[in-house]
């Protein structure tokens, strides 16, 4: 299943004209593995976000936003009380500012 993060990934790479190979030398991996992070095959380490940010032209904010988004999915995705739960967390987190 598609991920926003790796829909975000393609979007960027197709419009700067880049190969799959091209980012995935970059980022010092196989190509198989940049495509299967497109298609949300695979997650991409937080590390690894400010380089494709850089490769790609792109804020690392954005980009680590929807990384994080991902990981609250896959998480949450089964649960009966994922959206209580995420209203929950995000009062919790404007409280705290």
């Amino acid at each position: 299943m598609a991920t926003q993060l790796g829909d975000k990934i393609r979007e960027l790479r197709i419009n700067q004209k880049m190969l799959l190979r091209h980012v995935a030398s970059k980022l010092d991996m196989d190509t198989s593995i940049v495509s299967k992070i497109e298609r949300g095959d695979r997650s991409i380490k937080k590390e690894l976000i400010p380089l494709l940010a850089e490769i790609l032209k792109t804020e690392k904010e954005e980009l680590l936003t929807l990384w994080l988004a991902d990981q609250v999915y896959n998480v949450i995705k089964d649960e009966q009380q994922a959206d209580e739960a995420l209203k929950s967390v995000s009062r919790k987190i404007k409280n705290r500012k």
